[in-house]
């Protein structure tokens, strides 16, 4: 999470202007008929908000503005569906913003990093793994859980430190050659978290996830007993 006073006017604003329409849309898309209808989706989508709002409280924060904490967006997104999982993160947001944890202005910005980035490449894993429709369960659990929250990761931090760059506010560290190496201590943490989040679920409630292909991945294997004479 970036503070405002590293940001430039105009990363401030182009944090809005992206974050705003997407924002727009997923309201737009979001089922709110059976939101409405369904009690267990509401319980879900209050506890998640919650969990993802206690998750982003337990973090570093560092005198130059930056603020570290695990993201997890990915296991939010399968959990349920990117519209209601942009939505969610904005209440996450919004309840850091209450509490004097998060700049308004700068509320865009890091909407674009800590939701939009990881929604778009969780989602896009999740397609990619259903337009080739394995029956493999650990497929969806490595692609879509491990691997789509170890991308996210990457990508986020990589455009964050691209814009604390090009804005030129954020006295880059003397290490920054070493970066690379200290990848690894934030992608793996935010992959397993994830990973292990999406394979509890699947293994214990796999109806919670809105993402899960249940009579694809949990069908009983065809025996030869089975097959029609």
């Amino acid at each position: 999470m970036i503070a405002a006073h590293l940001l430039s006017s105009t990363s401030v604003l182009l944090g809005w202007l992206i974050y705003l329409p997407l924002l727009c849309w997923a309201i737009w898309r979001a089922p709110w008929v059976e939101l409405c209808s369904d009690l267990r989706r509401q319980h879900l989508l209050g506890g998640t908000a919650l969990a993802l709002f206690v998750l982003w409280l337990v973090r570093r924060d560092f005198d130059s503005g930056l603020s570290y904490h695990f993201i997890g967006m990915t296991a939010v997104t399968l959990l349920l569906d990117w519209p209601l999982a942009m939505l969610v993160g904005l209440i996450a947001q919004l309840g850091l913003l209450a509490l004097g944890r998060q700049d308004l202005a700068a509320l865009g910005v890091n909407g674009v990093l800590l939701v939009v980035i990881p929604v778009w490449v969780t989602e896009a894993c999740a397609r990619r793994v259903e337009r080739k429709q394995p029956s493999n369960l650990f497929v969806y659990i490595f692609c879509s859980g491990f691997f789509a929250a170890a991308l996210g990761a990457l990508l986020c931090i990589a455009a964050a430190f691209a814009l604390l760059w090009l804005d030129g506010l954020f006295p880059m560290p003397p290490w920054l050659e070493d970066f690379i190496g200290y990848l690894w201590l934030v992608i793996f943490p935010e992959a397993f978290i994830n990973g292990m989040l999406v394979t509890a679920l699947v293994v214990f409630y796999p109806d919670w996830l809105e993402t899960f292909n249940r009579t694809r991945y949990l069908a009983a294997p065809w025996k030869d007993d089975d097959l029609p004479r």
